[in-house]
């Protein structure tokens, strides 16, 4: 068993452990902090994840930077979040999805969202008074599934210098998912090479195989993890930086409901 193998097992086992030693954790409970807003895209064009302007494209705009406690070193990038202001008389009950692209890099809110996003939590008239609320009372639910209509695909970073420096980022990954290993080998080789996680859906190696170019993943999803191959050719040998690849798959696993712990700062989603 090659050595980045033994590692990408060591990470999954790591992994299991964790989460079954928190199985008690409700990422389906409402949970209580405040949301304040961006008065301009300019921000959420450079956030901590990475996505750049594409930052903007993602979830028709509807994104949000987290706070320290919710952005989990970058973790949570690509994850989404229901939010839902907590004034009846301003806002709907139903609230918005918001996907994480930045960090807050503040304690006062649990969420900065994008202007659209804060304005899509009230009801239909009542932008103007929504937004002379800076920090908003909101209640949220954690790692609600992404839903995308489309593959996973991978952009090509600018950081990726040939013939053997990749570095790339998953754009579209649905579901309630985590990718914790990745790796890269040459379309018909069994010669696995391990990439490093740089920052949320950015990963990188130092040592990319030349060729045609595809990729195995471990994938969680609530409670369990499996492989996720790609396959056909997903990087062609002639891969460019800028251009966005399909994988060919879709990630879409969600974790089962689990009960919430019956106190004042969580309650079911109603």
């Amino acid at each position: 068993m090659s050595t980045s193998t033994i590692h990408v097992f060591s990470t999954l086992l790591l992994f299991l452990s964790i989460t079954f030693a928190s199985a008690s954790a409700c990422d389906w409970c409402a949970q209580q902090t405040k949301a304040s807003f961006f008065s301009s895209p300019g921000p959420l064009k450079v956030g901590a994840c990475g996505y750049g302007a594409m930052a903007t494209q993602l979830y028709n705009g509807y994104i949000a930077a987290a706070g320290p406690a919710l952005f989990r070193e970058g973790d949570s990038c690509g994850n989404c979040f229901e939010v839902r202001c907590k004034d009846e008389r301003l806002c709907k009950k139903e609230g918005v999805k918001v996907i994480v692209t930045d960090n807050s890099r503040t304690n006062q809110t649990g969420f900065v969202l994008s202007k659209e996003a804060f304005i899509a939590l009230g009801h239909d008239g009542m932008a103007h008074d929504l937004m002379q609320h800076r920090n908003l009372d909101v209640e949220f639910r954690s790692r609600t599934p992404c839903e995308y209509n489309k593959n996973l695909s991978i952009r090509v970073e600018e950081r990726s210098r040939k013939p053997g420096h990749l570095t790339i980022k998953f754009l579209y990954q649905g579901g309630q998912t985590d990718i914790m290993a990745l790796e890269v080998a040459q379309v018909g080789s069994l010669v696995w090479q391990y990439m490093s996680q740089r920052t949320g859906p950015i990963w990188s190696t130092p040592r990319a195989p030349l060729g045609p170019l595809r990729f195995r993943l471990v994938v969680t999803g609530g409670f369990d993890g499996k492989w996720v191959w790609t396959e056909e050719e997903v990087l062609p040998a002639n891969w460019k930086i800028g251009e966005l690849y399909d994988a060919k798959v879709q990630i879409k696993d969600i974790a089962q409901e689990s009960c919430c712990p019956d106190n004042s700062y969580r309650e079911r989603w109603r």
